[in-house]
C-alpha cells in the first residue's frame, strides 16, 4: 500500500511539474499579420483571360451602380456629390452630358437605394469589321427598406485599352451603359413601287 501511495504521489507531482512548465506560447494576431505573406496566406487562383474580364467587368458594374445610388441619394450640388460624379465619369472613356441619363432616370423613377449585380456574362458582337465588347448582366434593385424592387437584364459596352507605360496592362472603360446592344443593319424585304 505504501508503495502505491508513493507511486501515486510521485505521478501527481510529476504531472503538476510538467503542466506548470508546459506553457503554450500563443502567437498574437499582430505577429501573424506581420509575418504573413500572400504566398502562404492566400491560395493562388489561376484565371483565364475571359474569367478575369468577367470578374473585372462585374466589379466595375457594381462599383458604378453603387456610386450612382450614392450620388442620387444626395442633394447633387455639394462638393461630395461633385466628387462622386467625377468618380463615376472616370469609369467612361469619353463621358458627356448624356452618359448617365438612362441610368439616373431609371434609378430615380424606381426610388432605388441599393443595387446588386447577380450575374454577368461578357460577349462579343461583330459589326462590319469591328469587334464590340458587351456585358449582359442581371441587376436587382432594392428600396430604402431593403425590399426587392425587381431584377432586370441590362447591357453595357466596354473597352480595354492598353497602357503605354506597362506591357500587358489594360485600363477598363465603359463606352455605353444601360443601352441596347447594337442592332445589325438590315433592310426588310418588301414590295417597292
Amino acid at each position: 500500500m505504501k508503495r502505491i501511495n508513493k507511486f501515486l504521489m510521485f505521478t501527481v507531482l510529476f504531472l503538476a511539474f510538467v503542466s506548470c512548465n508546459n506553457k503554450k506560447t500563443e502567437i498574437s494576431d499582430l505577429d501573424t499579420l506581420r509575418n504573413s505573406n500572400n504566398v502562404r496566406s492566400y491560395p493562388v487562383v489561376q484565371m483565364d483571360s475571359m474569367q478575369a474580364i468577367n470578374s473585372i467587368t462585374k466589379q466595375k458594374v457594381q462599383e458604378l451602380l453603387d456610386l450612382s445610388t450614392l450620388y442620387l441619394s444626395g442633394k447633387r450640388n455639394t462638393e461630395v456629390d461633385t466628387f462622386i460624379y467625377s468618380q463615376m465619369e472616370s469609369y467612361f472613356h469619353k463621358p458627356d452630358s448624356l452618359t448617365f441619363k438612362n441610368l439616373f432616370r431609371e434609378l430615380d423613377s424606381l426610388k432605388v437605394k441599393s443595387v446588386k449585380v447577380n450575374s454577368l456574362n461578357v460577349y462579343k458582337e461583330f459589326y462590319k469589321k469591328d469587334t464590340l465588347d458587351y456585358a449582359r448582366f442581371n441587376v436587382e434593385y432594392f428600396d430604402e427598406k431593403n425590399k426587392s424592387l425587381g431584377a432586370f437584364e441590362k447591357n453595357a459596352q466596354y473597352i480595354l485599352m492598353s497602357t503605354p507605360m506597362i506591357k500587358k496592362e489594360f485600363k477598363f472603360y465603359f463606352l455605353d451603359f444601360y443601352s441596347a446592344p447594337l442592332k445589325k443593319d438590315t433592310t426588310s424585304v418588301g414590295v417597292t413601287r
